[in-house]
């Protein structure tokens, strides 16, 4: 197995670059997930890793070898995408297998390394079916078995659960994760789905428009984020951010109906911040009457209360216990000073 570093990589189409000199380093074993929202340039990059788009500038290693030119059947890399693509007349084992006989593998290796992937994946009593008699959860586990046979140093991920349902969502992370303890593969993972990047990555690293946002642990993120992108692209529901403007006194809130203590380096007097805090740090106060419940999300063991701040921005809370907001009521909000998040309203960095 080996890691992946890129090197000041770059990717031009025509006149317009879409990659922007991003260096990264993947260590070898580690489950390392691109995120961001629709063309942040993730799957690009997964695509530039694996040899199926050319790369304008930069260099690509795969462990000490350069592969930044090489094709992709030279670079140990396997991959599977979001579409299944097996292929409908071979059973199970013939579509796991079939990568190993188009290079030669003799019969008896390729038997071999499909029963231990199949042993792997719990595919053993479904190899002589089709994939039309497969579910899809089924036919993902199949594509990804395809991938374990080519014993690759580095395995690609490119939106693999976009096509199953919740259920099977779910099903699939589990999987997939239990798939990385027991190999301890290299694997990069595309996705739109910061929850799925959450439960599985080892390493996060957060895609915007082309560049490197933020690289780390998937709490790390969560609890320290370098700027307003990132603290609201990674949490659901999503960080809440009400304006402010800095005072002699800390950072006024409309919004918030209050004055927020800030124990960070604020702007001049005047200056405009914004404030995060994640749903779960807010409180609602039943004997306020600053804010209006607009909806509330019963989810059982917790529900997501929708609220209208005075000046109409829009706030959600999380709530848990047995006693819940109502629909129209009217209420007030507190929180622990220090839970607050301060942001350049120009920048957006994070003030620290």
């Amino acid at each position: 197995m080996s890691g992946v570093t890129l090197n000041k990589v770059i990717k031009r189409y025509g006149d317009v670059q879409v990659i922007h000199g991003v260096d990264l380093e993947i260590i070898d074993g580690e489950f390392c997930v691109f995120v961001g929202p629709s063309g942040c340039g993730k799957s690009t990059l997964l695509r530039m890793v694996a040899g199926l788009e050319e790369t304008s500038e930069g260099q690509i290693n795969i462990g000490p070898r350069d592969v930044t030119r090489l094709d992709p059947s030279e670079r140990g890399v396997a991959m599977v995408f979001q579409t299944y693509a097996l292929y409908p007349h071979m059973s199970v084992e013939e579509n796991m297998g079939f990568g190993l006989k188009m290079t030669g593998h003799p019969k008896e290796e390729i038997r071999e390394k499909v029963a231990q992937a199949s042993k792997i994946l719990k595919l053993d009593e479904y190899l002589s079916r089709k994939p039309k008699a497969l579910s899809g959860g089924q036919r993902q586990r199949v594509a990804i078995g395809r991938a374990i046979v080519r014993g690759p140093e580095v395995f690609l991920f490119d939106e693999p659960l976009s096509n199953l349902d919740a259920e099977l969502r779910v099903e699939m992370r589990v999987e997939i994760a239990r798939l990385h303890q027991e190999i301890g593969a290299t694997m990069i993972y595309v996705t739109h789905d910061q929850v799925e990047a959450m439960t599985l990555a080892d390493k996060i690293v957060v895609l915007r428009l082309g560049n490197i946002e933020q690289v780390g642990a998937p709490l790390e993120l969560y609890r320290d984020p370098d700027n307003k992108f990132v603290a609201g692209f990674i949490g659901s529901p999503a960080m809440n951010f009400v304006e402010g403007t800095v005072s002699d006194a800390g950072v006024d809130v409309p919004g918030l109906a209050q004055t927020v203590q800030a124990a960070v380096s604020l702007p001049s007097k005047g200056s405009g911040v914004s404030v995060g805090l994640r749903p779960e740090h807010l409180l609602i106060d039943p004997a306020g009457d600053t804010h209006t419940v607009e909806l509330t999300e019963a989810l059982g063991g917790v529900s997501y209360a929708y609220l209208t701040a005075p000046t109409g921005e829009k706030l959600i809370v999380e709530e848990r216990g047995d006693e819940r907001s109502v629909t129209g009521a009217k209420v007030g909000l507190t929180f622990e000073p220090h839970r607050a998040y301060f942001f350049d309203a120009t920048t957006e960095a994070r003030l620290r």
